[in-house]
């Protein structure tokens, strides 16, 4: 029943920006986290991103200073702002929507979207 759907995956040079969407739908709790991973071929799923409810966000070390995560809480729309790409950058990246960490085990969620593909490449 819940959704995540994301968009703005592509190719593109490096150097070069990209802005991701997220779209959640569906019955999901205010008090959450939104994020977005990444998975390259041959490499374990890593956290790029996270932002809570109220705002406060971490970064992979990779990502600081290029990538800024935001939120639209009216929308339950969660944006990866792109920039400086690198060939590195390149992965399947997912929508991750869970649980606050202050919310009891028993009421706990996670929901992930579909992927959508981000390609680096001269």
């Amino acid at each position: 029943q819940v959704q995540l759907v994301e968009s703005g995956g592509g190719l593109v040079q490096p150097g070069g920006s990209l802005r991701l969407s997220c779209a959640a739908s569906g019955s999901i709790p205010s008090d959450n986290t939104m994020g977005w991973y990444r998975q390259a071929p041959g490499k374990q799923r890593e956290r790029v991103a996270t932002i809570a409810r109220g705002g406060s966000t971490a970064y992979a070390d990779s990502v600081k200073g290029r990538f800024t995560i935001a939120r639209d809480n009216a929308k339950n729309t969660v944006y990866l702002q792109m920039n400086s790409l690198k060939p590195e950058d390149t992965a399947v990246y997912y929508c991750n929507v869970r649980s606050s960490l202050a919310i009891a085990t028993s009421y706990s969620y996670d929901y992930w979207g579909q992927g959508t593909q981000v390609t680096v490449s001269s």
